[in-house]
């Protein structure tokens, strides 16, 4: 299955390309970003390279597939989103990156929300989760903008790369208050 084009106001939410690497590199170096959604941050341009092309082979393993953020103005990749440990018909999660050059401004609530839809709508999902470390106050922050319920810490919960054990805020939605939210108009 091939990821849909997804237009927002603000962005296009495109299937991740090669092509990317340079803007993903732009922020995937940054220390600031990849520890604080669980990966090292990228030494090289082959690595971001390597990311991709691991991103596009998701689908091999009955995932989804990530999201490419683009600008809709100019274009420009800006971040990912996804729906990732997928089950069908079922649940996924939630997971989200932003260039921090582009923090601050709802673009990671403008794209959740509208891979949220697609989750629910098109692939008939009842629910969809979202964890964030503790320590990451702007991702919780994203969660409880999207609407999501608050379900509790899972202490311990997530293990970095270098050793480090985190605690991690649990967030989700399921399909009958996505639908109630629709109805009355409070999503969009």
């Amino acid at each position: 299955m091939n990821l849909p084009l997804i237009e927002t106001p603000r962005l296009i939410l495109r299937e991740i390309d090669l092509y990317d690497v340079y803007d993903m590199y732009e922020y995937a170096k940054l220390p600031e970003v990849g520890p604080s959604a669980g990966w090292r941050p990228h030494s090289s341009l082959t690595e971001t390279r390597d990311t991709i092309k691991l991103f596009l082979n998701k689908k091999r393993y009955g995932q989804l597939g990530v999201f490419a953020i683009t600008l809709k103005d100019n274009l420009k990749m800006i971040g990912t989103v996804e729906l990732h440990t997928y089950t069908k018909g079922h649940k996924a999660e939630l997971g989200y990156t932003i260039n921090p050059e582009y923090w601050g401004k709802g673009y990671a609530v403008e794209a959740s929300k509208y891979v949220i839809a697609w989750g629910f709508e098109a692939l008939g999902l009842k629910r969809i989760e979202c964890t964030a470390f503790s320590s990451n106050k702007q991702s919780s922050r994203v969660c409880e903008k999207l609407g999501l319920t608050y379900e509790g810490l899972r202490r311990k919960g997530y293990m970095l790369y270098d050793g480090s054990v985190h605690d991690l805020e649990c967030y989700a939605i399921i399909d009958d208050e996505y639908y109630k939210r629709k109805r009355e108009n409070s999503w969009w």
